[in-house]
C-alpha cells in the first residue's frame, strides 16, 4: 500500500513547535507522508511571534497547484489540512484552487481546517477583514472544522454583527453544545470545538480555581454525516506550560487518522487526535526548549507511549476497528431487539437463561483464577467481590427461571451447548495461558456488553415495559449491583494496563485486541446457538 499522503497549507514556525514544522512532525509520527504550500514566515520562539512575512498569495497558488497537478487526487483522494493562512488574498487565492479542485473531484477532497487567527501568546495572525472572507469562502468547503473556543466566538461574532452580544463566552457543557452546532450553522460540515481554553470541574462547569480544574470537553458535531448528533471527547485537565502548536498538531493529527484510515469512523478519528495531543502534552517535559515562554507538546511519544490515555484502555478496545463492526453486531443482535420489544419466542428466551446460567457457573470460576492471579490484596477483593456479583445474579436468574416453570434442577440437567462450552473454554484457555490482563479482556465482552445493551434498551422509548415479560432482564443488568460490578471490572483493566505498559504497536497490544475480538464474537454465537438447546436436553 503506499504511503498516506496530506497536503498541508499553512505558515512557518522558526522554533519549530507549530506551524508547518508541528505539522510534519505530527504527519511523520503517523506514518503519512506531508506535502506544504507555505503561506507565511514566521520569527517566533516559545516566548511569542516577533514578526511575519507573508508568502505572495499567487506563489501559494503556484504551490497548491503544483501538488495538485503531480497525482495528489489519484486513488482514493485527498487530505488537505489549512492552518495560518496570513492575508485576506492569500484566502481567495487558496479557496480558488480549492474550490476548482473540489468542482473537478467533489467528496474525494477533504479539509481539515484549523482557523489559525491568534497566537497562545497573543499575536494578531488573521488580519480582521480577512475573517469574513475564511468564513465565506473557506467554510462552505470544509469538512471539518477545528476551532478552539475564542476562535469559534470570532467566527460567530462576524457572521452576526448585529447580534455579537449574543455570543458570550461558555461557562459550562451546555454552552459548549451550544457553541459547536452554532458554529456548524456557518456551513462546514463537521466542527470539532477545542475545550482546551476552558477546563471544567466534576459538574461540567468553567472550573474558578487551579483546584478545581479537573478535566477539558472537545465536542465533535455531527459525529456522523447528517446526522444531529454530537460526541462528547473528555479528557484529564493536565497544567502544563508546553501548549504550543497543539491547535496545528491536533488538525494534523486528523487529517493523518483521515488520510491512513479512511473507513474509519470521524468519531473514532477525532479521539484518536485527541489523545495524540493529550499525549503529546503530558510528555513535553523532555523536551524542555526553554523555560522562558510556553513551549511545544512532544510529537513524537508515540514511539514510545500508548495509544490511548491513562484510565481510557477499554475505551481504546471498543473503537478499535477491528471491534467496531464485530461490537456492533454483538449490543444490537436481534436477540436483544425482539426482547425489548417482547416478541422473542418463550422457548428461545428459556433455553437462552438456561445457557446463561450454566455460562455463569464459569464466568465466576474465571474470576476466582484472577484473584489467583492478582499480587494485590485490593485486586484480589476485587476479584472476589465480583464473584460475589455474579453469584447474586444466578440467583436471579433461578428466580426468573421459575417464572418461566424452569427449575433448577431442569437447567442442571441441560447439556451445555456448544457455543456455551466454546466460550467458557475460551476464556480459561486464556487464563491458564497468559497474564492477569489478559484475563480480564477476554472476560469484558461480557461484563460491558450486557450493561450496554440493557441501558440502551432501558432509556429507548420504542421498548416495550408494560406486559412485556422480559422487561426484568433488562431491570438486572441496569440495577445498582450490575453497575457497581461493571465498574470494579473496568478499574481493574485499566489499573494492569497502565501497571504493563502496553506501547502503540506493540505485539502485546495486538494479542488483546484480538481476545477482545474472539470473546464478543463468541458472546454473538452464544446468543445465536443458545436457541436450539432444549431445557433439560442431555445429560451433564
Amino acid at each position: 500500500m503506499p504511503m498516506p499522503k496530506v497536503l498541508v497549507i499553512a505558515g512557518s514556525d522558526s522554533s519549530g513547535g507549530a506551524g508547518l514544522e508541528a505539522d510534519q512532525k505530527t504527519l511523520a509520527a503517523h506514518g503519512c507522508f506531508a506535502m506544504t504550500a507555505t503561506t507565511a514566515l514566521t520569527a517566533q520562539n516559545t516566548q511569542g511571534v516577533q514578526d511575519v512575512h507573508v508568502t505572495p498569495p499567487a506563489f501559494v497558488e503556484k504551490q497548491i497547484r503544483a501538488v495538485l497537478d503531480d497525482g495528489f487526487m489519484d486513488g482514493e483522494g485527498g487530505i488537505v489540512k489549512i492552518g495560518m493562512l496570513a492575508s485576506t488574498d492569500t484566502i481567495s487565492a487558496v479557496a480558488n484552487v480549492l474550490g476548482e479542485c473540489r468542482e473537478k473531484h467533489g467528496e474525494k477532497l477533504k479539509i481539515v481546517l484549523d482557523p489559525v487567527m491568534v497566537s497562545t501568546s497573543g499575536h494578531q495572525l488573521l488580519p480582521g477583514d480577512a475573517v469574513a472572507s475564511m468564513r465565506k469562502l473557506l467554510l462552505p468547503m470544509t469538512y471539518i472544522l477545528t476551532p478552539n473556543i475564542p476562535e469559534a466566538l470570532l467566527l460567530l461574532r462576524e457572521a452576526h454583527p448585529d447580534k455579537e452580544t449574543e455570543f458570550r463566552s461558555p461557562s459550562n457543557l451546555d454552552d459548549l453544545k451550544n457553541l459547536a452546532k452554532q458554529v456548524h450553522a456557518l456551513g462546514p460540515k463537521h466542527v470539532l470545538l477545542k475545550g482546551g481554553h476552558m477546563p471544567l470541574n466534576s459538574q461540567c462547569q468553567k472550573a474558578k480555581s487551579d483546584e478545581d480544574k479537573e478535566k477539558t470537553i472537545d465536542i465533535l458535531f455531527p459525529s456522523t454525516s447528517n446526522d444531529t448528533e454530537l460526541d462528547i471527547v473528555d479528557s484529564p485537565y493536565q497544567a502544563s506550560p508546553n501548549t504550543h502548536g497543539t491547535g496545528c498538531s491536533l488538525a494534523s493529527a486528523l487529517a493523518a487518522q483521515l488520510a491512513s484510515k479512511p473507513s474509519q469512523s470521524l468519531s473514532t478519528s477525532s479521539r484518536a487526535a485527541i489523545t495524540f495531543v493529550s499525549h503529546g502534552i503530558r510528555t513535553s517535559t523532555t523536551l524542555q526548549l526553554s523555560n522562558r515562554g510556553s513551549g511545544p507538546i512532544n510529537h513524537f511519544h508515540s514511539m514510545l507511549h500508548s495509544p490511548f490515555p491513562r484510565g481510557h484502555f477499554v475505551d481504546y478496545l471498543l473503537s478499535h476497528p477491528r471491534i467496531v463492526p464485530i461490537w456492533q453486531q454483538y449490543v444490537h443482535h436481534p436477540f436483544v431487539a425482539k426482547l425489548a420489544a417482547g416478541t422473542l419466542d418463550v422457548d428461545v428466551f428459556k433455553n437462552y437463561m438456561t445457557q446463561d446460567y450454566l455460562y455463569l457457573t464459569h464466568f465466576a470460576r474465571t474470576y476466582g483464577m484472577a484473584a489467583y492471579k492478582s499480587q494485590r490484596i485490593e485486586d484480589v477483593v476485587r476479584a472476589s467481590e465480583i464473584v460475589l456479583h455474579i453469584r447474586r445474579e444466578m440467583e436471579l436468574h433461578l428466580t426468573y427461571c421459575g417464572e418461566f416453570g424452569v427449575s433448577r434442577d431442569m437447567i442442571e440437567k441441560t447439556e451445555e451447548s456448544v457455543a456455551c462450552t466454546a466460550y467458557a473454554r475460551y476464556v480459561l484457555d486464556v487464563g491458564h495461558a497468559g497474564d492477569l490482563l489478559g484475563l480480564y479482556v477476554a472476560l469484558a465482552p461480557c461484563l460491558l456488553g450486557y450493561g450496554e445493551v440493557a441501558r440502551r434498551l432501558y432509556r429507548d422509548p420504542a421498548s416495550k415495559r408494560e406486559g412485556n415479560r422480559y422487561w426484568r432482564w433488562v431491570e438486572n443488568y441496569v440495577a445498582e449491583d450490575y453497575c457497581e460490578a461493571v465498574g470494579k471490572g473496568r478499574e481493574v483493566i485499566e489499573r494492569e494496563a497502565e501497571r504493563l505498559g502496553v506501547g502503540a504497536g506493540s505485539a502485546r497490544l495486538e494479542e488483546l485486541v484480538e481476545v477482545f475480538a474472539r470473546a464478543t464474537r463468541l458472546e454473538v454465537g452464544f446468543w445465536e446457538e443458545g436457541a436450539h438447546t432444549p431445557v433439560g436436553g442431555g445429560s451433564r
